[in-house]
């Protein structure tokens, strides 16, 4: 085999084998808690086993072993020999780990290390010996190919050879002069090598008796080829679960499995040709129009994409009003065909945000365990379809606030009985799409937030004085969690007391042009609502005009425009305030910022994470699809700034960065330096 197709077909497996262990943790922490729940066995077997039959075909060793010996305890365990406890839980999951630290080697071109003989041993029932993996027989391609040795003398391969010969010799006692067999004496070989452990190894005593494999019915033996309902029943009989029409013997809970009476296994009657139903047809001619696409591709199409918006924008610009020219019916169709082109490229690139919450039962599992808490995590709008580049930023995000409201938020199982609520807590997922923005939702039913004690912490670590805390409201006094350095733990452990979590969490979701907010009640727990843009390929601004300058503000952070009415504006703590909805709203003046003195007539509205700002603007000249360009290596990094793109008339606009605009404090940045 040629190093680029064993490339490929490494490839091709890792690719599969992630997205089967992405769902298998949120699997096996189900099957934590529903031990008899036989789908969900049956689910988590055949994942290591699909794991496992892949890496034995490309020579990865540790990952058949440790599969392998996985798969022994689930099968015990779908048998009713053994009930999985919160040790072989743990076993399970650690496993998963490591297989998923085993691909990351082989995807590097790094040899896989064997998996500990320690995590092993837990994976066996006491008293139980060890089932032998099956014999990987092709070489390892984690390794490097230049360290690839010729395959040394392999007694499993005579034993094959001779088992090869003895079949021949039982069909035909007469040499035959092909010297090949059969496609089903092929198959029922490998059954008897890998179905029980490999040849030579001595049987396990305590093992159940595997019931044998029916015999191939002569019409799938004419045409040597079987239907799916018949294969699943080969597997089924194979690896312990009952096929439809089989009957298998079971031993009685706590009773030696060999001591059990054995049941003849009838055979299944031969299977008439049937048509399949017009479901499986359709399920099969979908499956077969579906492509893996590079997602460098889709980036690319998104661009192009893109790039026809702002030539779109230009001609709608340019385009004759009201005088019905043929033109201008033909740009009015380009713009429908550009937005139907827009749409349909950002769906390629949209996945379920579900995807990203099987990451999380594990998490909050392993967490509470350690706090010594009862958990539930309960999960809504998987289904809700979000830009893959915003699930991969919402990770870490999520994952803070997960901690925070498994550490902060839910209460000691006694403490909560004492106060009349359930032992186990609940902390709720959801998500859900509104508009061109995805919300999503952490709820916790835990102690709650307490107004007095924020702004008391508040005042402790020098963040304001008390003058200041006793002005904020009950709104403002939530915020404080996102100031930096801020927390509430009395002593600083591995998991929280740093202030440093919910700071991660603001930065990067203002960062995605998203907002924060948080809601609480004392006793009763807390909600933090996240909102960021269902896409960040193409962006919708609000076009202002600064002095002789056009800036774009992202349209998700601008909540509001008004007009300045005269003593409108006070100064305040020494800073610029406008008196706007009977509250102080903090002014920026973005003509100062970019150099341009204007007038600054217009407020626009914006939130910055949790924060409220008032831009001074000259003119808001209206909404707006752009493509936010980069301005090069030398204005990059530039604060406030997030690129440039180019207006229906052919003018340059700057597109702001909000984030980097203002400081945690809501003061504006010292005023841009850069001629545009």
């Amino acid at each position: 085999m040629s190093v680029e197709l064993d490339n490929e077909l490494l490839n091709v497996f890792l690719i599969e084998a992630r997205e089967l262990l992405e769902s298998l943790g949120e699997q096996l922490v189900d099957l934590e808690s529903s031990p008899g729940d036989v789908d969900l066995l049956n689910a988590v077997f055949r994942a290591f086993h699909t794991v496992k039959g892949g890496a034995g075909f490309l020579g990865l060793n540790p990952m058949v072993e440790l599969c392998h010996r996985a798969e022994d305890l689930l099968n015990e365990a779908r048998n009713g020999a053994v009930v999985l406890n919160a040790g072989f839980m743990d076993a399970l999951l650690e496993s998963l780990d490591l297989l998923n630290d085993m691909m990351r080697a082989a995807d590097g071109g790094v040899p896989i290390d064997a998996a500990p003989r320690s995590l092993l041993d837990r994976l066996l029932i006491p008293g139980r010996a060890a089932s032998a993996p099956p014999v990987a027989l092709a070489a390892p391609i984690a390794a490097p190919a230049a360290a690839v040795p010729s395959r040394p003398y392999d007694p499993i391969e005579d034993e094959f050879e001779a088992m090869l010969d003895a079949a021949r010799n039982e069909r035909d006692p007469a040499p035959t002069s092909s010297g090949t067999i059969s496609d089903d004496e092929f198959e029922a070989l490998l059954d008897s090598l890998y179905g029980t452990g490999a040849p030579g190894a001595e049987p396990d005593a305590a093992a159940p008796e595997p019931a044998p494999v029916p015999a191939p019915a002569p019409a799938a033996a004419a045409g040597n080829t079987i239907s799916d309902d018949e294969f699943e029943a080969l597997l089924d009989s194979l690896h312990g679960a009952a096929a439809p029409g089989v009957a298998v013997a079971v031993a009685p809970a706590g009773t030696d499995p060999s001591a059990a009476p054995s049941l003849p296994v009838s055979a299944p009657e031969p299977a008439k040709p049937a048509p399949k139903p017009q479901p499986e047809k359709r399920a099969a001619s979908a499956a077969e129009t579906t492509v893996r696409v590079d997602t460098h591709r889709l980036d690319g199409l998104v661009d192009a994409a893109g790039e026809l918006v702002l030539v779109r924008n230009r001609l709608t610009n340019l385009a004759p009003r009201g005088t019905n020219d043929p033109m201008e019916r033909a740009i009015g169709e380009l713009e429908r065909v550009a937005e139907d082109l827009q749409n349909a490229v950002l769906r390629m690139r949209m996945q379920p945000v579900g995807k990203l919450f099987s990451r999380f039962p594990r998490i909050v599992r392993d967490l509470a365990r350690q706090l010594g808490k009862e958990i539930e995590l309960v999960t809504e709008g998987e289904e809700t379809d979000i830009d893959r580049t915003v699930v991969e930023a919402l990770a870490d995000p999520l994952v803070h606030l997960l901690r925070n409201s498994v550490d902060h938020g839910i209460e000691m199982p006694d403490v909560r009985e004492r106060e009349g609520k359930p032992r186990s807590g609940t902390v709720r997922l959801a998500a859900g799409q509104f508009g061109d923005r995805i919300v999503i939702t952490v709820t916790d039913d835990g102690k709650g937030m307490d107004p007095e004690v924020l702004r008391r912490k508040a005042v402790e670590k020098g963040l304001m004085d008390e003058e200041q805390a006793a002005r904020l409201d009950e709104r403002e006094c939530y915020e404080i969690v996102f100031r930096p350095g801020f927390s509430t733990a009395s002593q600083v452990s591995d998991i929280s007391g740093r202030g440093v979590g919910m700071d991660v969490v603001k930065t990067k979701i203002v960062e995605l042009g998203g907002t924060l907010s948080i809601d609480s009640r004392v006793g009763h727990g807390s909600t933090v609502r996240l909102s960021v843009p269902l896409t960040l390929a193409i962006l919708r601004v609000l076009m202002v005009r600064v002095g002789n300058r056009l800036l774009s503000l992202p349209l998700s952070n601008v909540a509001e425009v008004f007009e300045l009415v005269p003593g409108q504006i006070q100064e305040l703590d020494g800073r610029i305030v406008a008196s706007h909805r009977q509250r102080a709203l903090p002014l920026a003046d973005l003509g100062r910022w970019a150099g341009a003195a204007g007038k600054g007539g217009h407020v626009v509205v914006v939130q910055i994470g949790h924060q409220t700002l008032g831009c001074l603007v000259d003119e808001v000249l209206g909404r707006e699809d752009v493509m936010a360009k980069p301005l090069g290596p030398f204005l990059k990094d530039v604060p406030g700034v997030a690129g440039a793109t180019i207006t229906g008339d052919g003018r340059i606009s700057l597109v702001l960065d909000l984030s980097g605009l203002a400081d945690d404090g809501g003061q504006v940045l010292p005023t841009l330096r850069m001629a545009v």
